[in-house]
């Protein structure tokens, strides 16, 4: 299933990489109950960006908090992986738990579920370039040459260039919600 990838990255492992998606995954809810999500812009697309900001914009409009307590991923299982026009997509399901809930700017409860996690099944597509250069570990800014902590939220300190990773590494491409 992920043969072609194996050809093409040999940094890739499976473990390695769901790490990865797990780590997302967990930032992108962060970063709407916070409604910080310039912190998540450089893991995902401009689509997929565009999706979450219109969802923290409503959440905005109408003074409410989204809450995700007690937050964990269960299980993450890679579905499927293929090559398609020079880009590798790898399909993947996470199975979270968490306590999914609405409050007030003010923290009164709203509604949803604030007493027991539920478990939620998450469809996911990541793609990366066939041709991404190779991301080091020490990571500067294209712009000024300071170093970047891409985990924090992948903008330059210094300058406030985002760190794009389209042209590097994985890229969440789609975030289903079953």
């Amino acid at each position: 299933m992920l043969d072609e990838i194996y050809k093409i990255d040999k940094d890739f492992t499976e473990d390695k990489f769901k790490t990865f998606v797990d780590n997302i995954f967990i930032q992108i809810h962060l970063a709407i109950m916070t409604k910080e999500l310039y912190k998540i812009e450089h893991f995902v697309s401009d689509e997929v960006y565009s999706w979450l900001l219109e969802k923290v914009d409503k959440l905005q409009l109408k003074k409410r908090i989204q809450m995700y307590d007690e937050l964990n991923v269960k299980e993450t299982k890679i579905n499927s992986g293929r090559i398609i026009e020079g880009d590798m997509y790898i399909d993947v399901t996470i199975v979270s738990r968490y306590m999914d809930y609405l409050l007030t700017e003010d923290g009164e409860y709203i509604s949803g579920n604030n007493l027991s996690r539920v478990e939620k099944e998450n469809h996911l597509i990541f793609k990366k370039k066939i041709n991404a250069k190779k991301l080091l570990t020490n990571r500067k800014c294209s712009s000024c040459g300071a170093s970047l902590d891409i985990n924090r939220n992948g903008k330059c300190d210094y300058c406030g260039t985002v760190f794009n990773l389209d042209e590097k590494s994985w890229v969440l491409v789609e975030f289903e919600v079953c």
